[in-house]
């Protein structure tokens, strides 16, 4: 089913050279082509090609990522870009997005290559900078974007539109425009909904709001938003999933939909996402319990 697959790896993830060369081999014994990044040098089989990470996808039919799910989402837009699925192995800490462990990863690599897998798609969210201070910028987000004031600042204010319909004023240290990928991560944070990646919606949820009133929002993904931030000369960031940061000045807008591509995720067969939550968030346990 897949014949090229890149392998991507979190760079100092514990016995990570050895974890590669495995995959490498096992992939190259099942007649697949295999490349991974060139700067990490890693003692592959000479078979294994090399390339930048921002070419390595380029051609691949899937992907393969050991890490945590910063590793994933840190290669998430060019996977989009190329539409490539990517299965991720858990090297790393949390991984909502990780859920294949090392344990089972040869098991469920011949299920994959038997074509016994969930191809699951996600919504990403494509946003553009409108500012006479710098030029229109495409952005692409598969967790979030995310307005937040400096550590310093006092509050900014973020007017916000709703397919040209105002919505509110938000008052406080920031905004999450979240898609159901991100609701796990900064939004949950901030106070936001736990949403399941299906849902076909996106999150609005203010970073500690001056009006205890306000709370996130659900919105369809088939709308447009729009925000603009009055900052009143304050150092404002524009942080795209936690990767790259734009700094934004007074008046500045960002206008917000739904990508035209997705975010594909290959899953087990047997990924339960109910099961990943009660185990990532620990629910039903008591604190303190092992």
């Amino acid at each position: 089913m897949f014949s090229k697959i890149a392998i991507i790896a979190k760079a100092h993830a514990p016995n990570i050279d050895v974890i590669v060369n495995q995959a490498c081999k096992w992939l190259l014994a099942k007649g697949i082509e295999v490349n991974v990044e060139e700067q990490f040098g890693y003692d592959v089989d000479a078979q294994v090609g090399r390339k930048p990470t921002k070419e390595l996808l380029s051609g691949s039919e899937m992907a393969i990522v050991f890490g945590g799910d910063g590793t994933l989402i840190a290669i998430a837009q060019n996977a989009v870009k190329f539409s490539v699925p990517i299965l991720g192995v858990n090297a790393g800490s949390l991984g909502f997005l990780t859920d294949i462990t090392l344990d089972e990863l040869y098991d469920a690599l011949a299920e994959i290559l038997d074509g016994k897998f969930k191809l699951d798609e996600r919504i990403a969210l494509r946003g553009q900078i409108i500012s006479p201070n710098m030029q229109r910028r495409k952005l692409l987000a598969v967790n979030d974007f995310v307005i937040n004031k400096s550590s310093i600042a006092r509050m900014i204010e973020i007017r916000t539109y709703i397919n040209d319909v105002f919505v509110t004023k938000y008052r406080g240290d920031g905004l999450i425009i979240s898609t159901p990928t991100g609701s796990t991560a900064y939004s949950l944070a901030a106070g936001g909904p736990v949403l399941h990646p299906g849902s076909g919606v996106i999150v609005l949820s203010p970073i500690c709001p001056h009006t205890l009133t306000v709370r996130p929002i659900v919105v369809p993904d088939d709308v447009t938003v729009k925000v603009r931030l009055y900052s009143k000369g304050q150092e404002v960031n524009l942080t795209i999933d936690g990767q790259e940061a734009i700094h934004l000045l007074d008046g500045d807008e960002l206008v917000v939909r739904k990508a035209r591509k997705r975010f594909k995720l290959i899953q087990s067969l047997r990924t339960d996402y109910y099961e990943i939550l009660r185990k990532k968030l620990f629910w039903g346990r008591n604190i303190g319990q092992e």
